[in-house]
């Protein structure tokens, strides 16, 4: 199968560090490894336009046609706005002279590039939905034109055979905003996935765990650094952390004493943050007030492919989102517990959307991680402080999780289902016909 890959988002460039850059990588992957050919349509290939040395380009995607219709020379919001909604006009024309026949496009606010496409061509189009942009526009950024961005959604809900959503509170808004079609598109979840053969290396979670035991033990963060992910509370609870575990008055703060076989030990601690972004700097003064920044490092902006090195050097690796507003669910699907899983490294997460059940396991797996209450900082530190004291827990919940993603959560497996789904809607591909209400099950 021939498929347009349409991704006008100008924040996402293709081969950019972003979690969104690396989801349109894996979901490329996927669809090759299926055998299908993939052409990808953008408006940047890096994390900056124009800039090559943004640019992260996998040797494994070096031969992706990738074909780049920028968002330039805007300046403000609403004259970006008016530059992106061009752009996927634009990025429409020039997919309309291929032969493709499916349209995969990344949901993004102005962007009717599917749809125009759709009208003119015997194709199917699948939409992926990874958050309600309208609210999260307005709420974390700015969005002049809302009855604009409200009717380019629309229209695009509304020429997709398939809506391809990232959890089910996304899906029950992506379901609203197509309700007034008269033939309302499929809707499935299609929560984020893995590839573990990316991190085959890193699951070596018990040697590791043993060599922590004895000189560091090393609490990581993986994410872009914006106030949705919580890294503000997990530098908190490191810091209480390290007081508690303090042996004595007058001991360095970077050290910790526990309890083992052979008496007290110390065993030191550090936080890893691994990524950047506009809070990097607030996060800095924060470690500089609660007095740790000899023991936290921050390693700025890492390129999808240094991922699997940068988690194995967690013993410990978290997820500590912030409460959601009041009546919000938390929609995100989170790409980095993922990689945690098959990094093999034991987590400790927000109880929040599909991490309790997710971190959970099954009978076959056991559980891969810890959930805590949300913005619960006290709840934070004294699971951390548990895990920190039990590296043979830490090894336990590390191998149930490399476990868990290789037999359940892989991009492969994601795609195949989706591609399978979107089949059953299609009568004329011999497979059965449904319809759309059919698929649209969570």
């Amino acid at each position: 199968m021939r498929i347009a890959y349409l991704l006008a988002d100008p924040g996402i460039g293709i081969f950019g560090t972003k979690g969104a850059s690396v989801h349109a990588q894996e979901m490329i992957r996927a669809f090759r490894s299926l055998g299908h050919d993939v052409t990808v349509f953008c408006t940047k290939r890096g994390d900056r336009f124009g800039d090559p040395a943004s640019e992260s380009r996998p040797d494994d995607l070096a031969d992706l046609r990738v074909h780049v219709i920028p968002v330039a020379g805007a300046k403000g919001a609403a004259a970006r706005e008016i530059a992106v909604a061009r752009a996927s006009s634009a990025m429409a024309a020039l997919a309309g002279d291929g032969e493709f026949d499916l349209l995969y496009e990344r949901y993004s606010l102005f962007s009717t590039a599917g749809a125009q496409v759709k009208r003119s061509r015997a194709c199917q189009l699948v939409v992926e939905v990874n958050a309600p942009l309208l609210a999260e526009q307005a709420r974390h950024r700015t969005l002049h034109d809302v009855d604009g961005a409200a009717i380019a959604t629309r229209e695009t809900f509304s020429q997709a055979d398939l809506l391809s959503c990232v959890s089910s509170p996304i899906a029950e808004w992506a379901r609203t905003m197509s309700g007034t079609s008269t033939q309302p598109p499929g809707v499935r979840v299609t929560a984020n996935g893995v590839d573990p053969a990316r991190f085959r290396h890193s699951s070596s979670v018990l040697t590791r765990s043993r060599q922590s035991d004895l000189e560091t033990v090393t609490i990581g963060f993986l994410g872009t650094l914006k106030p949705w992910h919580g890294t503000d509370l997990l530098i908190n609870a490191f810091a209480r952390a390290l007081q508690q575990l303090a042996p004595s008055p007058g001991v360095p703060a970077a050290t910790g004493a526990r309890s083992g076989r052979g008496g007290p030990q110390t065993t030191k601690l550090k936080l890893l943050i691994v990524g950047g972004g506009p809070e990097r700097r607030a996060l800095e003064e924060l470690t500089a007030e609660l007095g740790i920044t000899e023991v936290v490092e921050f390693t700025g902006p890492v390129a999808p492919e240094h991922v699997p090195a940068a988690l194995r050097r967690f013993d410990i690796a978290a997820a500590p989102y912030p409460a959601p507003p009041a009546g919000t669910p938390h929609y995100f699907s989170p790409l980095k517990v993922y990689e945690y899983l098959a990094a093999g490294v034991p987590i400790l997460a927000s109880a929040v959307g599909e991490l309790p059940e997710l971190l959970a396991g099954s009978a076959s797996t056991g559980p891969a991680g810890e959930a805590v209450p949300a913005g619960d900082v006290d709840a934070l530190t004294a699971s951390l402080i548990s895990l920190i004291q039990d590296p043979a827990q830490r090894a336990r919940l590390g191998a149930a999780g490399r476990l868990k993603v290789e037999t359940e959560h892989t991009w492969v497996q994601r795609a195949a289902d989706l591609l399978q789904d979107l089949a059953r809607l299609n009568p004329e591909t011999g497979a059965r016909g449904v319809s759309r209400a059919e698929v649209s099950q969570v």
